[in-house]
């Protein structure tokens, strides 16, 4: 009997970020076939399924009937993407503004310069993407 060992394992999050970016490569929804095949047919066809079926109950990617089976779509791009697990893992933090001031602090100096002139131009207009009321620190005038 063999057993894989830790050494052939992939990293986390691997074959998720292979299959999102078989999607956003796509000029349309794919099937977990046609995932399987934008990604040279290394994985298995159940395997695709899976990962697929992950990455939406994440709310990742939508899916719709295509015959028998679904067709998905990503539902944001990559930038629109991390920034959703950025918020979603601020949003499980008690004190929002230790977590905040932390990130920052191990920003680079560049991203800290890009951070604030972000910062700066959010009251110049609407921002890209819709934001909901918010409550806690940070939030008031």
């Amino acid at each position: 009997m063999s057993e894989t060992s830790p050494v052939q394992r992939r990293p986390a999050g691997e074959l998720e970020a292979s299959v999102l970016a078989a999607l956003w490569a796509a000029e349309g929804p794919l099937s977990p076939a046609g995932v399987q095949s934008a990604l040279g047919g290394r994985l298995a066809r159940t395997t695709v399924t899976t990962i697929l079926s992950r990455l939406h109950d994440k709310g990742a990617v939508s899916r719709s009937r295509a015959g028998r089976g679904f067709a998905y779509s990503p539902i944001q791009d990559s930038a629109g993407l991390t920034a959703r697990r950025m918020r979603s893992e601020l949003d499980k933090q008690d004190d929002r503004g230790t977590a905040l001031a932390r990130f920052v602090s191990q920003l680079t100096s560049e991203d800290e310069q890009l951070l604030r002139a972000l910062l700066e131009g959010a009251g110049d207009g609407a921002p890209e993407e819709p934001r909901g009321p918010r409550s806690g620190p940070g939030t008031g005038p």
